[in-house]
């Protein structure tokens, strides 16, 4: 059987690719604004139902010719205490009654992952990313067959490697800047590495293309990791403002100013970067490894923290670099972020030019 061909980063005009970014960033809007100025779009399958999924691929290839990518999450390992959980959920009860809310029942489910896998397939999207895990070689391959591109997010060599033998066709190397959930196979073990030294190491170790995310927020970051080995950057905080992004204005006016940021278990029980807080800083001490039981335990707290406007009481994932994020259309972010990186590389080929 002739191999069906599959797409790859380097085919880009603009070596930018949209991080996926669940629970409402990620529109099919903005996947159809980074595609068409020639950049990667990118959906976020996690936390949508496979039917919904379905429906926003549809939406993205009416709305554009362009390939663009759909990322979904692994299997999450079992939760070693359950007891931990339920304690976490009756700690949160002072915080739901201010909420007017009850905390959600621990679940622990796969997020649909078999029907998204067979939704991708189905509709023959370009590029199916993981996190949080490498699947199986049997799910590559039939990926691959269907003519989609598989790729693998690593946090470490390990990880990288792992991936490498599995059959992926490209890794997504995870930084310890990047902002959202630590894209790590096992959470006891996340990796926290940051994103320069990790494309070194995780390039001397796979003979894969790389795909750099972490921190990267200017075409001078964008030029920076492509001098150092990846054939694309993939931004996400960089993208939130935009008036294609589903940001909720509360995260928004959050992204406008300038706080820390820190890991967090507090908001799903998986090690992910935000913007510091209330909610934070009040529950990480307490906080237990479990994901996705302590996500479905705090989602009704978030809903209504959100439709409230009260950011203190949100998760508001962002990148160590965030507060360079631009307001401005995602069509002429990407656009100017190749010409940045453009102007970057040449200037610094001037400058080892110039001896």
């Amino acid at each position: 059987m002739t191999p069906v061909p599959r797409f790859s980063a380097s085919q880009l005009r603009e070596p930018i690719v949209l991080a996926p970014m669940g629970g409402g960033p990620s529109t099919p809007e903005l996947a159809v604004a980074v595609s068409e100025a020639g950049g990667l779009g990118f959906l976020a399958a996690g936390y949508r139902t496979p039917a919904q999924v379905r429906q926003e691929i549809r939406e993205v290839r009416r709305r554009t010719e362009r390939p663009f990518g759909v990322s979904v999450f692994a299997t999450p390992a079992a939760i070693a205490d359950p007891a931990a959980v339920d304690r976490y959920a009756a700690s949160l009860q002072a915080d739901a009654a201010r909420l007017g809310v009850e905390p959600g029942e621990p679940r622990h489910d796969d997020d649909a992952l078999d029907e998204k896998l067979a939704v991708a397939a189905e509709e023959g999207v370009a590029v199916l990313s993981f996190t949080f895990g490498s699947p199986g070689k049997d799910v590559v391959e039939r990926l691959q067959r269907a003519g989609t591109a598989v790729w693998v997010t690593a946090t470490t060599v390990e990880e990288a490697v792992a991936a490498a033998a599995g059959g992926a066709d490209a890794l997504v190397v995870q930084g310890v800047e990047a902002g959202g959930h630590r894209g790590s196979f096992q959470d006891e073990r996340p990796g926290d590495i940051g994103l320069l030294a990790l494309l070194q190491l995780v390039g001397a170790a796979a003979d894969l293309p790389l795909v750099a995310t972490g921190g990267i927020m200017t075409g001078r970051g964008v030029a920076a990791v492509l001098a150092a080995g990846a054939v694309a950057a993939q931004l996400g905080s960089a993208f939130m403002r935009t008036p294609e992004a589903g940001t909720t204005p509360a995260h928004r006016t959050a992204l406008a100013g300038d706080r820390p940021t820190a890991l967090t278990r507090a908001f799903t029980g998986r090690s992910a970067r935000g913007i510091a807080n209330r909610f934070m800083a009040e529950h990480e001490a307490e906080a237990p490894r479990g994901y996705p039981d302590v996500h479905h335990v705090t989602a009704p707290l978030r809903a209504a923290a959100r439709e409230r406007g009260e950011a203190e009481a949100v998760n508001l994932w962002a990148g160590q670099a965030y507060p360079l994020a631009a307001e401005l259309p995602a069509g002429e972010l990407v656009r100017r972020l190749g010409e940045e990186a453009r102007a970057a590389l040449r200037a610094a080929a001037a400058r080892l030019n110039s001896g």
